[in-house]
């Protein structure tokens, strides 16, 4: 008799974190409404509920905020480097402390399975702050000349697809080179950066060095124009990404951009093959696909593209679907009604376009946004799923004969972000790395961060980098 085993639900508590009906700015160190009053609502995209109220800040509460950074600025930058590490330290044991809760709200807000917030996001976030904390002090040795300066205030933009990950790529190493913060969260995703703000009073942070201004895209537009910010961190859109380009043209602000990407995860004849396939599934449908780093394109090398793609269903027909809290749950709901009418209308183009889509058996929520995990084969370099970022759920397929032809594909797209090569030889692991234009190369492996390495893109996946020494570079006066 066959007997095979099912899984029961195992769903995280909700009762763990906290949230209130409302939130308003954190601006120099306390919690105040926006001027005039306005305000938005984050909803859950698993369910459709709404979570909170959330001020929605304006020109003026920008300013108010620079205003109080710029204020904090004189005696932060003053502070030894062994002062604001123990700052930076503090929060990151908070942090850890908090890490069930802050797992469970980043759950909430942003439709990602629980096992990945408490999995990957938060270890990554504590460990960002505990490696900015050790270079505070270290700066004179970092490669950047003698008593490097801090730039004075950053204004700092963050996605909704990892939301307090990208908070701390950009807030850890701005405190640690002694700048203060004015942080602009996705309209979406507000709610663990006003929790963070609840742990910098915790920690005993001074007035005014972080400062949270929720709102939409004309927030963010005005952080990023304001005369007071001295440095723009970015990350999100292409498109948002060079209008930010066109603002501080002209003007002296230090300006790091991380944007869309187009990844291509390369797979050779001699590559393992199971091992090969978790590496697929984990560079595309890791957080629903949501990843600008994704691994949407697989490059797989005709003579074995047969024996992967039937794994690879295999594969895929077990992946669960479903609410995010549960412990089980493979692929989580996508973050927005507007994001999925975007997936939505590219992979219909797919088929439109002439190429043959798969999808596993999947029974979908009738509430919230959710798409199930797709791939199309029978792409082309011509085909939009294979040229546009999509940002979610949906594989293309392509095939090559030569690792020249590999080469060619796989550097055939606008984006320079990232890319993984699959194979047993490390000859050719490194000399296909070398050819390839994408700021971050995986080999037999993907989506893997740490923070002692640089992350960043080529054309239009933007310029800078963050993480790892690197980082450092951005906010400071070299």
């Amino acid at each position: 008799m066959i007997m095979s085993f099912t899984y029961a639900p195992a769903p995280e508590s909700r009762s763990v974190v906290d949230i209130a009906p409302s939130y308003g700015l954190f601006i120099d160190g306390e919690f105040t409404e926006a001027t005039g009053g306005k305000v938005f609502k984050t909803v859950s995209p698993s369910s459709e509920e709404v979570l909170s109220e959330v001020a929605h800040g304006s020109a003026e509460d920008v300013d108010r905020a620079v205003k109080a950074a710029r204020k904090a600025f004189e005696k932060w930058s003053a502070l030894p480097g062994s002062e604001r590490a123990k700052y930076l330290f503090r929060i990151a044991r908070i942090i850890q402390e908090r890490s069930r809760e802050l797992a469970v709200l980043e759950t909430l807000d942003n439709g990602k399975p629980i096992k990945e917030t408490r999995d990957a996001d938060l270890p990554l976030v504590a460990a960002h702050f505990f490696y900015y904390a050790g270079w505070a002090d270290k700066l004179d040795h970092a490669g950047y000349g003698a008593n490097p300066r801090p730039l004075g205030v950053a204004g700092q933009v963050i996605p909704w697809n990892f939301p307090l990950l990208m908070l701390a790529w950009k807030i850890a190493p701005a405190l640690a080179t002694g700048n203060t913060v004015v942080l602009k969260p996705a309209e979406t995703t507000p709610l663990s950066a006003l929790f963070f703000a609840d742990i910098c009073r915790q920690a005993g942070l001074p007035k005014g060095v972080v400062n949270i201004v929720t709102g939409d895209g004309t927030t963010g537009a005005a952080l990023v124009a304001h005369e007071g910010v001295n440095k723009v961190a970015f990350t999100g859109s292409t498109a948002v990404g060079k209008a930010i380009a066109r603002t501080v043209a002209g003007s002296d602000k230090k300006l790091t951009l991380e944007l869309g990407g187009k990844g291509a995860n390369i797979v050779f004849d001699d590559a393992p093959i199971d091992q090969a396939v978790e590496g697929i599934v984990q560079g595309i449908f890791f957080n629903q696909g949501q990843v600008c780093c994704a691994g949407s394109r697989l490059l797989v090398q005709e003579s074995i593209q047969d024996e992967l793609l039937d794994s690879l269903k295999r594969r895929l027909s077990t992946l669960r679907l479903g609410d995010p809290l549960d412990k089980n749950t493979d692929i989580g709901a996508i973050n927005s009604a507007e994001q999925l009418a975007r997936i939505t209308e590219l992979a219909d183009s797919g088929e439109a376009e002439g190429a043959e889509r798969w999808a596993p058996a999947c029974e979908l929520p009738s509430a919230g946004y959710w798409f199930a995990p797709t791939l199309f084969t029978n792409v082309t370099q011509a085909h939009r799923i294979a040229r546009e970022e999509i940002f979610g759920p949906v594989l293309s397929v392509l095939s090559f004969r030569t690792p020249d032809e590999a080469v060619a594909k796989a550097n055939n797209s606008q984006y320079g972000l990232s890319a993984g090569i699959w194979t047993e030889k490390g000859s050719r692991m490194l000399a296909v790395a070398s050819k390839l234009r994408a700021g971050v190369v995986w080999a037999n492996t993907f989506n893997k961060f740490d923070p002692t390495s640089p992350f960043g893109g080529f054309k239009e996946s933007g310029f800078g980098r963050e993480g790892g020494r690197h980082g450092l570079e951005a906010y400071l006066d070299v």
